[in-house]
């Protein structure tokens, strides 16, 4: 999969992924209320409009990108039909040749680690047959309880060559109160890109690995040693746009050849219509403001890294 990953971005020229993560607030009116009359004000209408949000913003941006990131907790947050919402999200961008990381930054050990894995990459035993759960092709992993949380996804992966993105140095303020904190004189987040450095050396694609690292646009500096740390890891870049990121911070965390990084942007993209650059475009045609701000943010990245060149 990160072969096809990689392939995708080749084919947009664009190194960067969608994070599918709806907010109501987001939602524009005439939406909203098209699902509530038909579900009423319930959990079943906001999942509704959830879901029609997301296909009318895919349709109108999948030529343009290689993948989208749908971060879970938005959609668990409506319960079942939230998550019902999430599987046909994750399905339809499937369907559109996109590829897709579950953002469920999941991190837990032994048999429970191992069901995570089966449920989002991998696939469950029922009787006689195998069926996919959330069937995603990359997940995000929190490593904080050691090879004892990445392994099983590590397995899971190998036998459905999929992917994972494990948190290294995360884009949040307060990222630094146990990421930077020293060990044997080295910050923790260094130590971890070497595990992850590790980890990829047996499950590697083509040129780069299966296993990737969350690396965030807010700390440029530090993504400038990780690259380095781990070079053959594919980096994925929260923190763009609405956390301050720009594509001029962003160019050490690619390589040499151009890849090796993907850079995310959510309500910067999905919600772009609020914002005054895009608000020509009206709520009645928020997907096309979301393919303009798509646009632009290609065109920021990639004029940064051919200026760096």
């Amino acid at each position: 999969m990160i072969n096809k990953l990689i392939a995708n971005i080749q084919k947009t020229n664009a190194p960067i992924v969608v994070g599918l993560d709806p907010m109501l607030n987001y939602i524009p009116k005439h939406v909203q209320e098209k699902a509530f009359k038909e579900y009423g004000e319930t959990l079943e209408g906001a999942a509704e409009a959830i879901w029609q949000f997301n296909k009318e913003i895919v349709d109108h941006t999948s030529d343009l990108i290689p993948a989208v990131k749908p971060q879970i907790a938005m959609y668990e947050q409506f319960g079942i039909p939230g998550l019902m919402a999430y599987k046909k999200t994750v399905d339809y961008c499937k369907e559109k040749g996109l590829v897709v990381i579950g953002d469920i930054k999941r991190g837990d050990i032994g048999s429970t680690s191992a069901a995570y894995a089966t449920g989002h990459v991998g696939k469950v035993q029922v009787g006689s047959k195998k069926y996919a759960g959330f069937d995603v092709d990359f997940v995000t992993l929190n490593p904080y309880m050691g090879s004892d949380s990445i392994n099983p996804f590590i397995d899971a992966c190998k036998e459905e060559k999929r992917g994972m993105f494990v948190l290294v140095k995360t884009s949040n303020p307060s990222s630094g109160e146990f990421q930077d904190q020293l060990v044997n004189g080295r910050p923790l987040y260094e130590l971890v890109g070497e595990k992850v450095a590790e980890w990829g050396d047996g499950f590697m694609g083509d040129s780069y690995s299966y296993v990737g690292a969350v690396v965030g646009a807010t700390y440029p500096e530090m993504g400038k040693i990780l690259r380095k740390i781990m070079p053959k890891a594919y980096i994925l870049v929260p923190g763009y746009g609405a956390q301050g990121g720009q594509g001029k911070d962003l160019v050490h965390f690619f390589n040499e050849d151009g890849l090796g990084a993907i850079v995310n942007s959510s309500r910067g993209i999905i919600a772009a219509y609020k914002q005054e650059k895009y608000a020509k475009f009206g709520e009645e045609n928020f997907a096309e403001a979301s393919r303009a701000a798509v646009e632009d943010m290609v065109a920021d990245i990639t004029g940064a890294l051919e200026a760096a060149k």
